[in-house]
Formats: structure tokens, C-alpha cells, sequence
């Protein structure tokens, strides 16, 4: 299973995503931590600055008066009472963590009076039971010792905590998040699109040489790279046409021998002996343009348009039943293919000649669908060995059956017909049929960047 993304586009977005994803999560987590701290600090603050209000008021009164006054002070969850003396702390709990800050404060505040701040169970003896709540919390007991010497106890009962990740800062938090990684993706879509554009341009660049330059724009880095790869176009147009003026100049050259060789030919006496020259002549012209042919790239420089491949088909099997071959057509295409119209006719033609050489006979079933228009021809012969399957593509090389001067053949025309397949984009794959016979299977793509979309 694989987990990083096998694209730039998607290894950049991931580490973006869970950079931001961490960043967030630890910038909420101290933010919550900060904010708890400060609620704690001021919630102490608060209580501790009510306890010293009410202190210096229960001091300021006298002692009949400050047992009426206790009353009126107490709510349902505090009750505020006068004792002679001091709760013991046994009754209660050592005090813990989170009320050390508050037991700090108070005696800030109210020194040098004494202070204790502990928590009690709800039913501690010595004290009243809560009213309005049935709950089994811990009550918190404050006492402060008055400068007559008695003790003034507020005893609390906290509220329900509240929820330690508050639904407003979660979701703004949230908000924010989604907002940086939406940012974040256009960014890095942004960024990869020049490598996409420079892949697409370097996957079309082998079926159009001659294609525009690409635009040097983006940043100094894509500039730099489109400028060396306009550069290495450059050259291997150069070398290409170098090249294709090379091959002219050879076939030129060639020609004017074998032209001389048949005149010579003609003017031998003996019959037989002139039969068997031009046969070789014959062979000899036909290997020099095969190859030429080959070294060419066979109509590499073409103009693509749209084809009508079943009119293409119907043409190339009228013409070789007018010359009494047994070929047939069955299927039909949905639509034109865009493509080289005289390179695609070469490949067919050279598919359905070895098969008719071959095989006796040739039959064309166009299978087209959404993604490629598949053209298989069928013939009835004795088939191939598996082990020669791919070998026959290479150049020169023929099966021990087509070595004979009978079958005749250079080697050359199946490695074509795939040149032209791939120049289109597509492929060409031979395989033995379960029946008996050979399956040549021609796919051609029928997606936008097939290579076949622009001229050259």
C-alpha cells in the first residue's frame, strides 16, 4: 500500500496539509491552555476579593447582627456561616493543585487574619446540606478568622464545568484552518502548474518535433528549465533536418547506381540470367526504402486531421480485392480520429500485407471506444511462436518462414507500422489466436494529449 502521493502536487499538499493541521492543533491547545489559566486566575481573584467584602462587612457589624446577615448573604449554591471555631481539617481534603492560587490570594488579601481553603464531601459533618442541587460534587469551604475570633466559613458549591474546549474558539480555529489549507492547495497548484505544462510539452515533443517553443514565463527556476528545453528542441530539430537532408542525399545517390545497373541489365542477352538481375534489383530498391523509410520515422512531419477511418478501411480493402485478395471489413468507429491519414494507411497496409502473405487472408474488426479507437487484423495462418512475438518488430529481423527468397521481405515492415502506431500516441501487439492464425491489435488513443492533436 502506498502512503505518500506518487505526484509533486500531492506531496507538496500533503506536507502543507498536515503542517498547518499540527501547527493549528498546538497553536489551540496553548491557546486553551493560557485561556484555563487565566479564567483560574481571575475566577481566584474574584472569590477572594468577595470573601474580603464580606470579612471586613461581618467586622465591621456587631456579633448579634452578623448571624442575620449570613442569612441574607447565602444563595443556593454558597452559604456563608459564623462558627466559634475552626472547621477542622480532617474533616475535608488536603488541598489540592487548583486551589493553591486561590488559597495564595486570600491570604494576600486578608493577612495577617487566617485563612483556609480546603475541599469537603456534601455530607461533612458539622455542616448544613446544599439546597437546589441533589448533585454528589465536592464542596469547596472557605474559612477566614475574624479579629474577635470567630470564623466566618463560605461553603461553595461549584457549577457545572464548563466545556474545556469552548464551541466558538473551536470553530473560528476550524474556520481559520480550512481557509490556510484552501490557500494553501491554490498555492501549490499554482506553483506545480509550470512542471505540468513543461511534462505535457516534454510527452508531445516525441511525436511533434516541430511543435511551438514553449513560453519562458512562471519563476526563475521554470525559466531556466523552459529556456533548456526550448534549447534542447532546437537541437534535435537541427539534427532531425541534418538528418532528413543526409537520407534525401543518399537515396539520390543510391538511385543513380541501380538506374545504371538496370540499363545494364536490359542489355544482357541471356534472358534467364536478366530475370534473375532485376529480381535482385528489385530487392535491393526495395530494402533502400524500407530503410530509409525506417530511419526517417515514416511521415513523421504529416499534418494531423480528422480521419475517416472507416472510409480509410473501405478503401484499403476495395483495393486489395480488386487484385483478388480475400479481405473484409466488419465494426465501424463512432467518430474521426484525429491522426496522419497516409501514415495510418501505410501501417494498415503493411499489416494487412502479411497477412494476406502470411496467413492468405486478412480481415479488419474496428472495435472504438471512449479511450481508443482499436483496429485488429486477423489472418488464418499458421501463427508465430510465442517466443518471436516482440523479435519481429526489431529491424532486419524475419521469422525463418519469410527468410526465404519465396516470401520475400525486408524485416522492416511491422517495426513501421508500430513507429507509426506510436506516433500516434498508441501501439502496435501481435499475438497467436486460440483458433490458429495471427492477431495484429493497432490502439490508438483517442485522449486530447495524444500527440496527434497539433501539426507539426
Amino acid at each position: 500500500m502506498r502512503l505518500l502521493p506518487r505526484s509533486l502536487f500531492g506531496r507538496l499538499t500533503l506536507i502543507l496539509v498536515a503542517g498547518l493541521v499540527v501547527a493549528q492543533l498546538l497553536s489551540l491547545g496553548l491557546t486553551l491552555r493560557e485561556r484555563s489559566r487565566l479564567l483560574h486566575r481571575f475566577d481566584s481573584q474574584r472569590w477572594a476579593q468577595h470573601v474580603a467584602d464580606t470579612v471586613r462587612l461581618m467586622e465591621a457589624l456587631p456579633s448579634g447582627e452578623r448571624g442575620r446577615v449570613t442569612r441574607v448573604l447565602s444563595r443556593p449554591r454558597l452559604r456563608v456561616l459564623l462558627r466559634a471555631r475552626r472547621y477542622p481539617e480532617s474533616h475535608g481534603r488536603a488541598m489540592p493543585d487548583d486551589l493553591s492560587g486561590l488559597s495564595q490570594t486570600l491570604h494576600d488579601v486578608l493577612a495577617p487574619r487566617p485563612t483556609a481553603v480546603m475541599r469537603v464531601p456534601p455530607d461533612a459533618p458539622g455542616l448544613p446540606a446544599g439546597r437546589g442541587d441533589s448533585d454528589d460534587r465536592q464542596l469547596i469551604l472557605t474559612q477566614v478568622g475574624l479579629a474577635d475570633g470567630q470564623w466566618l466559613l463560605f461553603l461553595f458549591r461549584p457549577p457545572p464545568l464548563l466545556p474545556g474546549h469552548p464551541l466558538r474558539l473551536v470553530v473560528s480555529s476550524g474556520a481559520l484552518l480550512a481557509a490556510l489549507l484552501v490557500l494553501g492547495v491554490i498555492a501549490v497548484r499554482w506553483v506545480t502548474r509550470p512542471l505540468r505544462i513543461l511534462e505535457h510539452a516534454a510527452e508531445a515533443l516525441g511525436h511533434d518535433i516541430a511543435r511551438d517553443p514553449l513560453p519562458e514565463k512562471g519563476p526563475l527556476e521554470m525559466r531556466h528549465a523552459t529556456r533548456a528545453f526550448n534549447s534542447m528542441q532546437a537541437r534535435l530539430r537541427e539534427s532531425l533536418e541534418l538528418r532528413d537532408r543526409f537520407l534525401a542525399a543518399v537515396s539520390h545517390e543510391l538511385k543513380t547506381p541501380l538506374t545504371r545497373l538496370r540499363l545494364r541489365v536490359e542489355m544482357l542477352p541471356d534472358a534467364q540470367l536478366q530475370a534473375r538481375f532485376s529480381r535482385d534489383l528489385d530487392d535491393m530498391e526495395s530494402m533502400i526504402s524500407a530503410s530509409l523509410d525506417f530511419v526517417r520515422g515514416t511521415y513523421g512531419h504529416e499534418a494531423t486531421r480528422q480521419i475517416d477511418v472507416l472510409a480509410l478501411v473501405d478503401s484499403l480493402v476495395e483495393d486489395e480485392t480488386s487484385v483478388g485478395h480475400r479481405v473484409s471489413r466488419s465494426g465501424a468507429p463512432r467518430a474521426h480520429y484525429p491522426g496522419r491519414p497516409q501514415a495510418l494507411r501505410r501501417c494498415l497496409e503493411n499489416l494487412v500485407g502479411n497477412a494476406i502473405k502470411y496467413g492468405g487472408s486478412a480481415r479488419i474488426v474496428i472495435e472504438d471506444g471512449p479511450d481508443a479507437l482499436v483496429l485488429r487484423v486477423l489472418d488464418e495462418g499458421p501463427g508465430m511462436p510465442p517466443a518471436e512475438l516482440q523479435r519481429v518488430f526489431e529491424p532486419f529481423y524475419r521469422v525463418e518462414i519469410s527468410r526465404s527468397r519465396d516470401w520475400g521481405g525486408t524485416g522492416l515492415g511491422l517495426g513501421i507500422a508500430r513507429n507509426i502506431a506510436r506516433l500516434h500516441g498508441g501501439d502496435l501487439d501481435l499475438r497467436n489466436r486460440p483458433r490458429g492464425g495471427l492477431e495484429a491489435i493497432l490502439t490508438l488513443p483517442r485522449r486530447a494529449d495524444a500527440g496527434t492533436a497539433t501539426r507539426s
